[in-house]
């Protein structure tokens, strides 16, 4: 449990960096994180801040739905931009940096838009915990100087999520949810197609009932990974064959079940220790 004091200290600080922010732009997502920033810049700036939502490829339409109603919810100004990283070379090889160059794409579109309607700053929602992963997009945020208020507040995801709860945001539990791309394996290119079938394939899951879980795309195989709590449910042979029979129509010829069970960022742990080391260039 994160002790009240504490909570509460943190939360007067995020509310103090939003006021000297000023006129905000948030880069929202729908998630956890970007969610609560959005909603309590809302609660401290009212009508001087703006929740940006960048619509491409890689979102889940499933995400980005429910993004747009939580801002109707909350009464949250939002705008949503169409971003095209995949017109990117550099960001269809999927290299370790592709995560650099999405976020390069959304900020510097960001940026424009603050300038055409006269915002003072950019915010997104990177939190404390971020720091210890792999993380390229937060390089590409302090390249375009934008501000990080929860990481300034000293806020952990735990804190982030109790504070959407006490506030009675239903998204306080909401699993996390990274971008499609991120469930492509790193070397092989991002492509449309790859994009459809890991979201359909997740999509199918969800379905059938699974709540925290992942399609990994390797070429001519996909590995599912499924809560360990839920694993169970997905081994029973039945299960098994209906599993077979959906990601066989998508498109892949071998369908795998992680025994490891559901792990974020699970295609780090294959990046070479000098491709994390590697600064962008």
């Amino acid at each position: 449990m994160v002790p009240g004091t504490d909570l509460a200290a943190k939360s007067s600080i995020l509310q103090s960096r939003l006021q000297e922010l000023g006129r905000l732009l948030v880069a929202y997502s729908g998630g956890v994180d970007s969610a609560y920033l959005a909603w309590a810049a809302r609660q401290v700036l009212g009508d001087n801040m703006l929740a940006v939502v960048a619509d491409s490829p890689s979102l889940a339409r499933t995400h980005l739905a429910d993004a747009i109603a939580f801002a109707k919810e909350h009464a949250i100004p939002l705008e949503v931009i169409a971003t095209s990283e995949l017109d990117r070379p550099e960001y269809v090889r999927n290299d370790a940096q592709r995560c650099f160059f999405c976020k390069d794409e959304l900020f510097k579109l960001m940026e424009r838009l603050r300038i055409s309607r006269g915002f003072n700053a950019i915010a997104y929602g990177v939190n404390r915990d971020d720091q210890s992963d792999w993380r390229p997009g937060q390089k590409a945020a302090q390249a375009h100087a934008v501000a990080a208020p929860l990481l300034d507040a000293g806020l952990r995801k735990e804190e982030i999520r109790a504070l959407a709860r006490n506030a009675g945001l239903r998204i306080w539990n909401k699993p996390a949810s990274a971008c499609l791309s991120s469930r492509i394996e790193y070397g092989r290119p991002v492509t449309r197609e790859a994009l459809d079938a890991i979201e359909k394939g997740e999509d199918a899951l969800r379905a059938l009932g699974f709540s925290q879980l992942r399609v990994r795309h390797h070429g001519e195989i996909v590995r599912i990974e499924i809560a360990r709590e839920e694993l169970d449910r997905a081994l029973d042979p039945t299960m098994a064959a209906e599993l077979t029979r959906i990601f066989k129509g998508l498109g892949f010829k071998f369908v795998t079940l992680d025994l490891e069970g559901f792990r974020s960022g699970s295609m780090n742990a294959l990046l070479p220790a000098q491709d994390l080391l590697r600064r962008v260039i």
